[in-house]
């Protein structure tokens, strides 16, 4: 069977359609729903899938009503958003900087969100929402400044990421002295968002990432093209048509949105930036960013991350950041060692 095929519209145009990667993810979205359906049912009230699906379709008891759509549900649908948006941003990051560990984790976003969390926390001990806010301000003005303190001509691969090393080195510090000056209840507060967990989560989450993935997917799927031919050094861009410095800014502050949002509402669950866009690549054995995919893969590894938290400690017992890191630890030592036998590093 071909790997890649070309569909032809009636009104002339031609799409290329690789179909490996299609059916992967075909895979994760089925993935990554199963594991959704499992998650709504798991609780200490627990309802089988199919009555999860039954209740989905307004078939259910009042009870099974309340506890889907009201407690589970919200939970899931961030856990899914959230996971998309890591996995694209990621994506996005290792594409432009050409590097498999250009993260948002390596290159500081997530400190950089913490950080503004932390200054809410600690300093004007604010409440939920103002909490996310700073999230969200630290995320965007660390991606800002990482893009500025690497401009030179242009922004780089390996200058982009050695520059987000560096800034990631001192908010981190910062972010411990945050804690040192705080007091024990806000400590605690501070030490429990950072972890990234979905407990808790509501409608009040869902709304603005549906939103931003909305608007941001179809925009960065658009530029997927250029993105690609990026991929070949900015010369040859260029001199295939793509305005190689406006595409990048507008894929990198795209990416630091959705990773900044996706911070902001769940704490900096780690690594699944890092690890979704890798396992997708491998799967796919494509060529290119592989967004979609990239896409589907993040949102499958949060969600059944999750799953795997509650079926083995129980119930909000052990934060969904906790199980990522893990899993994401090891899978970056993996990467180091495969990287260093090839001589990349």
């Amino acid at each position: 069977m071909k790997s890649n095929r070309v569909l032809r519209t009636p009104g002339g145009l031609s799409v290329r359609l690789d179909v490996r990667a299609a059916t992967v993810v075909a895979l994760m979205l089925l993935a990554a729903l199963t594991a959704s359906v499992l998650l709504i049912g798991t609780g200490d009230f627990p309802i089988s899938a199919g009555e999860v699906l039954k209740t989905l379709t307004g078939g259910g008891s009042a009870g099974q009503e309340f506890v889907v759509h009201e407690l589970r549900l919200p939970r899931v649908l961030v856990g899914l958003l959230v996971g998309a948006s890591l996995g694209l941003g990621g994506a996005l990051f290792q594409a432009v900087t050409r590097n498999p560990l250009g993260s948002p984790d390596v290159l500081g976003l997530g400190q950089g969100a913490t950080a503004g969390a932390l200054v809410m926390i600690v300093l004007f001990s604010g409440s939920a929402a103002q909490v996310t806010m700073g999230a969200l301000a630290g995320g965007l003005v660390t991606g800002l400044a990482i893009y500025l303190l690497a401009w030179k001509r242009g922004v780089h691969g390996y200058r982009l990421v050695l520059v987000g090393i560096g800034v990631s080195a001192i908010v981190t510090a910062v972010n411990s002295y945050l804690l040192t000056v705080s007091d024990l209840v806000d400590a605690a507060r501070a030490v429990v968002w950072m972890t990234g967990s979905l407990s808790g989560r509501d409608w009040d989450q869902v709304r603005p990432l549906l939103g931003l993935c909305a608007v941001l997917v179809p925009l960065v799927l658009a530029n997927a093209r250029g993105l690609r031919m990026m991929e070949m050094g900015d010369d040859v861009s260029n001199a295939l048509g793509v305005r190689v410095e406006r595409v990048r800014a507008l894929l990198m502050v795209a990416a630091v949105l959705l990773t900044a949002t996706a911070t902001a509402a769940a704490g900096p669950v780690g690594f699944v930036a890092l690890t979704a866009p890798q396992l997708a690549r491998r799967l796919t054995r494509s060529p290119g960013p592989n967004l979609l995919s990239s896409l589907c893969m993040g949102a499958a590894l949060l969600v059944g991350a999750d799953w795997i938290s509650q079926r083995v400690f129980g119930a909000d017992q052990l934060p969904v950041g906790v199980v990522t890191g893990v899993l994401g630890g090891v899978y970056l030592l993996w990467l180091l060692v495969t990287e260093r036998r090839a001589g990349r590093i």
